[in-house]
């Protein structure tokens, strides 16, 4: 037998039995690897950053805009609790996803595929797609409102621009670092642009603690289902698998990546998220006037806040749309494509085209729906927790696996959270198709 045969750590192309003392389990894998971490330096730990960021780019997007506007202007902060539990539930799923991305031998879809068969690996990738087709629509709408409120013009106009500076990036060969690349720098500024607006707005912090406690104003649930929907985002989860897998980490790596990566990650949207609906209940507090909207919003921040604050918030607003936008067509795109068995990269011709579809989808809905944008940004993010249980399933099925996961299994407070998770997304979509057939 030749030494490369005998190596611990060669990679097999199907996941090897993980009986006590096999050579290839993922436990003897994970125990060869050097245990680095403790000795990594500041600025190794923070070369780790990436993934998670991508995902928390497609998490926070328009639709986490319009809903927590809404969420802000019509129940004040009664709702910020939303975000906190989605938050806490999305860090564990984002979690897994690691984890999965890290002990596959193969991408996460072609790993489903193998061990619970092909066709759940199929309703898996159409499922995803479906969710992107719905997020490409939010993420349409969202570039176009934003963009206008800086420079003018009409939304629609702005939309077309912004879907093909997109397209553009999208065209290049390594497109999962570029995107990488671009996304943190975007979700920085957007952090500046909100936590700016925050302050600027003066609002009452004592309350919007007291928000953390939580409740259902009568009248809000389509509305909490939007906020779970776009915050608890497990299709975003479910890609940050494909993202670990290009960035090609390690168990020895696993500590630091959770802690310079996933959880910050997945924390700024979620706080981003909370601190437009404290803006939007200090407007409310402060003017007595609803802001329904998002540009109904900008209109009463800027004689509140002058025109740098209107200006930091539109700019916020851009970010989240064009960062969503690039994310949402990659994994999209990437998913699919594997799923078809066309390559699990975003740089496949299959997974381009895909690509292509989503963005031709969503700027097509915008042009043919102008007369509600924020509503069909709502209505679009709802429908997308339809499709989320059955991928928070299948994270939970696929990193309880022993045979495939060996020592990066999830553990009892891993299981205790996504149950947790199941069953809120679970109780919104319920919630959601009672609603849609009353």
């Amino acid at each position: 037998m030749s030494e490369s045969k005998k190596s611990p750590i060669s990679s097999p192309p199907r996941p090897a039995p993980a009986a006590a003392g096999h050579p290839n389990s993922i436990a003897d894998r994970e125990e060869s690897m050097p245990r680095t971490a403790a000795r990594r330096s500041f600025w190794a730990r923070l070369a780790l950053i990436g993934p998670a960021f991508v995902v928390g780019a497609w998490q926070f997007g328009p639709g986490n805009l319009a809903s927590a506007v809404q969420a802000g202007s019509t129940y004040s902060y009664t709702l910020v609790w939303v975000i906190a539990v989605s938050t806490i539930l999305m860090i564990f799923f984002t979690d897994m996803s690691v984890r999965l991305g890290i002990a596959t031998p193969v991408s996460l879809i072609s790993s489903i595929k193998e061990h619970l068969g092909r066709p759940v690996g199929y309703i898996t990738g159409f499922g995803v797609f479906a969710i992107t087709l719905m997020f490409s629509v939010g993420n349409a709408v969202g570039s176009g409102l934003g963009l206008s409120m800086i420079f003018g013009g009409s939304p629609v106009l702005w939309t077309i621009l912004c879907t093909l500076a997109v397209g553009f990036i999208l065209l290049f060969r390594n497109v999962y670092a570029i995107v990488e690349k671009i996304l943190i720098a975007i979700v920085a500024l957007m952090a500046i642009g909100f936590v700016s607006s925050a302050f600027i707005a003066r609002p009452d912090w004592v309350r919007s603690l007291e928000g953390l406690m939580p409740q259902i104003p009568a009248g809000s649930e389509i509305l909490i289902v939007a906020l779970v929907g776009t915050n608890f985002s497990i299709n975003a989860a479910f890609y940050n698998a494909y993202g670990t897998k290009e960035r090609r980490r390690t168990a020895a790596e696993y500590r630091d990546v959770t802690i310079v990566d996933t959880v910050p990650g997945i924390v700024a949207p979620g706080i981003m998220t909370a601190l437009v609906i404290v803006v939007a209940a200090a407007v409310l507090g402060r003017t007595g006037e609803e802001a329904t909207t998002i540009n109904a919003l900008a209109a009463i921040f800027e004689p509140l806040a002058g025109p740098v604050g209107a200006f930091l918030f539109a700019l916020g607003l851009s970010g989240a749309a064009f960062s969503s936008m690039i994310a949402n067509a990659t994994a999209g795109g990437t998913m699919l494509s594997d799923a078809l068995g066309k390559g699990a990269h975003s740089g496949s011709p299959t997974a381009k085209a895909v690509m292509a579809i989503l963005l031709a989808f969503g700027v097509t809905i915008t042009v043919l729906f102008q007369s509600s944008p924020v509503g069909l940004i709502i209505i679009a993010q709802s429908l997308t927790v339809l499709v989320a249980p059955i991928l928070g399933i299948l994270l939970m099925i696929m990193s309880n696996r022993r045979d495939l996961m060996g020592e990066l299994r999830n553990r009892w407070w891993h299981n205790l959270f996504g149950a947790i998770g199941l069953v809120a997304i679970l109780a919104t979509s319920l919630r959601l198709i009672l609603s849609l057939t009353s």
